[in-house]
């Protein structure tokens, strides 16, 4: 309270004072122009997503380079919707789960398909129970990123990230069709024991290079610089080696960290809701979710 000012004016002032800052969280929360912005992330996703089914499609229809395709093009859409949310100041709970629902569908569940039409199919029921084991180990990896994000360290990921899974695959299928190699027992061979090590990878405690902390305005060293050149000018001679090769290269980088010591510090318990939480109104979930702003992120 003021010198001078009399109790009633007190009790005025705080009024107007309450009633205008609630105007302004309801302005914040129904702009319209902030839910217009929501759509380009969700159609970036959903685009993934149709990439994911189309993948799938090809590789029924045994169009397996297409199919690899595909999966390289839901990839590209996975990391540029989280950073169009990000700088829109777009990101929204229902960005993250949908993100992950397309995450399944283009990473999971085509990639399987794929590897079983085109590699695995001679086995018959032992190829259905790799392949599902990927399916599974890939939904596990999303819905444990979904409860860990913002409680672990930003600079690594715990467990192989799906994208990184699901690139390797559509790699091999594309580098198989570059060198034009036929050799089916060979393929299946090899293809059998890297599904299941990909499906362990994913939800293992395995260390992964994070790029969240990689900001596009710092600077670069020569190297770095030297190094991007060389990779954009391998993607232009032959597409098709290079993304096996990286895909193939940041897999092996996570055996790799762990064998020089590397360790994820600690990884958050899975504990139940709260009663209190899980019994909470819709209204009071919407408020809390809307104090929480979430980010989208690229790879899971």
């Amino acid at each position: 309270m003021r010198p001078g000012e009399s109790r009633r004016d007190f009790e005025s002032r705080a009024r107007m004072r309450l009633i205008s800052g609630r105007l302004k969280v309801q302005r914040k929360k129904f702009d319209p122009l902030r839910r217009g912005i929501f759509v380009v992330p969700a159609t970036i996703t959903s685009l993934g997503l149709l990439a994911g089914f189309y993948s799938l499609i090809s590789s029924i229809n045994s169009h397996f380079e297409f199919a690899a395709v595909m999966i390289t093009v839901a990839f590209i859409c996975d990391g540029l919707d989280g950073r169009v949310a990000r700088l829109s100041r777009s990101s929204s709970q229902f960005g993250v789960e949908l993100d992950s629902l397309s995450d399944v569908v283009a990473f999971g569940v085509a990639p399987a398909a794929l590897m079983y039409t085109w590699a695995l199919k001679p086995l018959g029921s032992i190829a259905i129970v790799i392949c599902g084991l990927y399916v599974v180990c890939a939904a596990l990896r999303l819905a444990r990123f979904n409860v860990q994000t913002g409680k672990t360290d930003k600079s690594r990921f715990t467990g192989l990230p799906v994208p990184g899974a699901a690139a390797l695959i559509a790699g091999c299928a594309l580098a198989y069709s570059y060198f034009e190699l036929s050799s089916p027992r060979t393929l299946c061979s090899v293809a059998a024991p890297m599904t299941l090590a990909l499906a362990v990878l994913m939800i293992s405690s395995v260390p992964y290079p994070s790029f969240k902390s990689i900001h596009p305005r710092k600077r670069a060293q020569v190297e770095i610089m030297a190094g991007v050149l060389v990779v954009a000018a391998m993607f232009l001679a032959m597409p098709q080696f290079t993304l096996f090769a990286l895909a193939l290269g940041y897999v092996v980088s996570g055996p790799i960290l762990m064998a020089r010591g590397e360790r994820i510090t600690k990884l958050p318990f899975l504990h139940p809701l709260e009663p209190s939480t899980a019994e909470a109104s819709p209204e009071a979930a919407e408020e809390i979710n809307d104090d929480e702003p979430h980010d989208a992120a690229p790879l899971h």
